[in-house]
């Protein structure tokens, strides 16, 4: 199905009077970066000099971030422990205009780190060695359940729409589910969940990927079965309006009801650089576009061809309407 630029570009130029609420899982990515000298006599392993580290908001917040980049408004509702890794964060979102006030900083809980040691020398690319995970054992009190109610419920009434970044951190409960469902009555709600996406039913659009979609459908006989048979499944456990289901390099298959599924093509090189963040920044454009007047299709789309973008980059990256329009021209052959 052919769509002109000319209504790809009317859709992106919405984008900017957009006001999202997103419900997320906090996340501080932290990349260390260094060059390998020499191996270890502690241990077979290498001993890396340290050259510099980066910190930004990952997972949930890297949602926020690409909605921010593409001229959103934004209001985050999540967790995020009262230490200085989580008020490093918190900055971070301010300077980027995100309303934090629904965000609830929690004494005694850490923020959740995930930690990648990226190795190589000079002029070189380098390469992830490692990666470590600082992740909270506890489920959340009734107290935060009942903040994160409250908050979510004010924050969605000034807000289009509501976005879903569940990463599994225990933010979730079925208080927060029966909210949600009931805020997809009147709201639009794309969900984004790494291990529970099946719970996420009667919203707009859910974005999981192939391993996700498989896992929600619980395929318990574990035999062989077919991308269109899971899709169409999943479509009908969730009864959501529409189900993306990304793929890497082999692109996306959106699902609606009472419609043939369409297959989109990766957009650009399937020589990936890193695919971290990448399905944030899908479900980021997806539910601006959505909001904008974009179809499911429309809408789709232009979340390929925003995740052709990022995964040209190293780590949890950010698109811009500039890349997305130059990505847009490019596959439309309107360059020359």
């Amino acid at each position: 199905m052919n769509i002109p630029f000319e209504r790809f570009k009317e859709i992106i130029d919405r984008f900017e009077i957009a006001k999202v609420a997103v419900l997320g899982d906090i996340v501080a990515d932290i990349t260390i970066y260094g060059k390998p000298i020499r191996l270890s006599r502690e241990a077979p392993v290498l001993i890396i000099r340290h050259d510099w580290e980066n910190i930004q908001p990952g997972s949930g917040g890297n949602s926020v971030r690409n909605l921010a980049s593409l001229g959103a408004k934004v209001k985050l509702i999540g967790i995020i422990g009262n230490d200085n890794i989580g008020r490093t964060i918190l900055n971070q979102f301010k300077s980027i205009g995100v309303d934090i006030e629904g965000v609830i900083k929690v004494s005694g809980r850490f923020t959740v780190t995930k930690t990648r040691i990226m190795a190589g020398d000079d002029h070189t690319s380098k390469q992830q060695v490692i990666r470590i995970d600082k992740e909270p054992n506890d489920p959340i009190s009734k107290d935060i359940e009942d903040k994160i109610l409250f908050n979510l419920g004010r924050a969605i009434d000034s807000c289009d729409a509501l976005l879903i970044s569940d990463y599994g951190y225990g933010m979730i409960t079925k208080k927060v589910l029966n909210l949600i469902k009931k805020i997809a009555n009147e709201k639009i709600v794309v969900a984004d969940s790494r291990y529970n996406i099946s719970d996420f039913k009667e919203v707009d659009m859910i974005t999981p990927n192939e391993a996700e979609a498989l896992e929600a459908i619980k395929n318990r006989n574990k035999s062989q079965i077919d991308l269109l048979t899971i899709g169409n499944r999943l479509l009908k456990k969730v009864r959501s309006k529409a189900v993306l289901i990304t793929r890497g390099n082999k692109g996306m298959v959106l699902f609606e009801s009472n419609k043939s599924p369409k297959f989109i093509p990766i957009c650009g090189s399937d020589d990936i650089t890193d695919v971290t963040g990448a399905g944030d920044t899908v479900a980021a454009v997806a539910i601006l576009s959505l909001i904008a007047g974009g179809s499911h299709y429309e809408s789709a789309r232009l979340a390929n061809y925003a995740g052709g973008v990022v995964v040209m980059k190293p780590g949890a990256a950010t698109v811009t309407k500039e890349e997305l329009f130059a990505i847009i021209k490019e596959d439309l052959n309107l360059n020359e």
